[in-house]
């Protein structure tokens, strides 16, 4: 009897202890619709916060850039919440930085953790308790190496001034031209119209469809193309399976990342978010169209795995079972939230060459369709290409 009563005062407390809650923001379908469906993954493994669970989830404005003080402000009110312990932001969208700022003087208990920050590492890092990027520096080397095992001997980088502006993007770019001259490959910098210049989405997608089939003949088929931008990536994918070339992965790779767009791919709702669902329905229309070998992609969506993984290392945080810096934690819930892709990562190296151990920069591995997994993951990137910049 007393055992029992021990016990149900145990589950008692353990009760008060862990009723908390988590606030999740993500964009809207329209403009981020991995991110949306990743925030709802989560609050359908913990509930929701109005029914009894632990996550509230809202989604920032479309028109997040214009209505940036209406982004900060939401951000914000999750900490009236006296139960808030964690807010996570799928995709820190400009404005992020302000808001933590403001939540870190109004409540410092909060865990504040940003998934690919729009703004500044080093702001980023300032405010935040984790932040999570995809590995822009290891990737301008694995990329180009995944190329050349592919089979391509030319890389063609595709971008324009505002994105080579950032200094991420920029500092992959000199590292996948320092690669491609290791490994003996030409190295090809091309300029595409940005696609929120005057030509807008559809100028800028048109201009890639007219001249994919004119580098592959200038260049030949066998090179390997990247894009800096998604709206480059559906016409580039397009191309490429029908013209000849190669395509390692997108910027921000995903099965759905342009793929269905360019291919003609609908998915049925027992298939979204199944990504081994989606790889394996891809797959099939890449290999139907004589592409197998040529074209890649992670199998599972960035954006959307790192919500889920987020949600779970928050919950692990606030409950004491790991610290908010553990590296081997946060590799862990993306590998239990990717069953059969690898992930590795490393700490961000700010300008001042200090390293951040809350900022990691995260990359899967990737997936060559009728090929598969290239083991990416496991490959060392020399040292020299960390101090490139």
């Amino acid at each position: 009897m007393k055992k029992a009563l021990m016990a149900m005062f145990m589950t008692a407390i353990s009760a008060v202890s862990f009723a908390y809650h988590i606030g999740v923001v993500s964009g809207t379908v329209s403009q981020s619709e991995d991110s949306l469906r990743g925030a709802e993954a989560v609050m359908a493994k913990y509930g929701a916060a109005d029914k009894g669970g632990k996550v509230i989830h809202i989604t920032y404005p479309d028109n997040f850039m214009q209505e940036m003080e209406t982004t900060i402000s939401q951000i914000v009110s999750l900490a009236d919440d006296p139960e808030m312990k964690a807010i996570i932001m799928t995709e820190a969208v400009p404005g992020t930085v302000e808001a933590f700022r403001r939540i870190k003087d109004k409540r410092p208990d909060i865990i504040l953790m940003a998934n690919t920050a729009h703004e500044d590492p080093e702001m980023i890092a300032d405010v935040s308790d984790l932040a999570l990027y995809p590995d822009a520096i290891a990737r301008g080397y694995l990329i180009v190496k995944a190329a050349q095992d592919m089979g391509a001997k030319k890389f063609v980088h595709v971008s324009f001034p505002r994105h080579l502006s950032y200094e991420m993007l920029s500092r992959r770019r000199n590292i996948m031209a320092e690669t491609a001259k290791d490994l003996g490959m030409e190295f090809i910098d091309v300029s595409a119209p940005d696609p929120v210049s005057d030509v807008g989405v559809a100028g800028a997608q048109q201009y890639i469809l007219e001249q994919v089939p004119n580098w592959l003949a200038k260049y030949g088929k066998d090179t390997a193309f990247f894009a800096t931008n998604d709206a480059h990536t559906e016409p580039l994918l397009k191309r490429v399976a029908e013209d000849g070339g190669y395509f390692v992965e997108a910027d921000l790779p995903s099965p759905t990342m342009g793929y269905p767009g360019a291919l003609g791919i609908d998915f049925n709702d027992n298939e979204k978010g199944n990504w081994p669902a989606i790889l394996k329905k891809v797959e099939k229309v890449v290999t139907d169209k004589g592409a197998a070998g040529r074209m890649g992609t992670w199998a599972y969506s960035y954006n959307f795995s790192v919500a889920q993984a987020m949600g779970d290392h928050a919950v692990n945080v606030i409950e004491g079972k790991c610290d908010i810096l553990d590296f081997d934690a946060v590799m862990n819930t993306l590998k239990a939230n990717t069953p059969g892709a690898g992930w590795n990562g490393s700490y961000l190296v700010d300008v001042n060459g200090v390293e951040r151990d809350n900022y990691i920069l995260i990359y899967q591995d990737t997936y060559v369709f009728g090929k598969g997994y290239l083991h990416m993951t496991d490959v060392k990137v020399p040292e020299k290409y960390f101090d490139i910049r």
